[in-house]
């Protein structure tokens, strides 16, 4: 499996982006797809998954309510929607996936296969 991330930017907080994971190589039903972020001088932390099958959805409380992860299967991608954007999610976001999507969301060392990060400022 091969992921493109792509989206992030500088925005003003309260203001929106939209991430897309980009995904190639393989069918993608046993797949769950996680976003995980990073930011400076921090470990990677859970933001949100999906099962590609089904799109179950699974957010981070930090996020919850602001951000939602989707899928468009027409175009094998991921979004995620980030809403309300605060100084606290600057960070290098990254796409992951897992096989199968039941191992457990929040924990990177689940994740079988990851797209490079997209960087995402958000300014106060």
């Amino acid at each position: 499996v091969q992921l493109q991330a792509s989206g992030g930017g500088l925005v003003q907080a309260g203001g929106s982006l939209r991430l897309s994971c980009a995904a190639s190589g393989r069918t993608f039903r046993s797949l769950g797809i996680g976003w995980f972020r990073q930011a400076a001088g921090n470990e990677r932390e859970f933001v949100a998954a999906i099962r590609w099958s089904g799109g179950t959805t699974y957010y981070a409380d930090s996020v919850k309510g602001r951000f939602t992860i989707s899928r468009d299967d027409a175009e094998n991608t991921v979004l995620l929607q980030m809403n309300s954007l605060k100084p606290e999610d600057t960070a290098v976001y990254y796409c992951a996936a897992k096989d199968p999507w039941w191992r457990g969301n929040y924990f990177d060392s689940n994740y079988d296969y990851w797209g490079q990060g997209t960087l995402v400022t958000v300014s106060s």
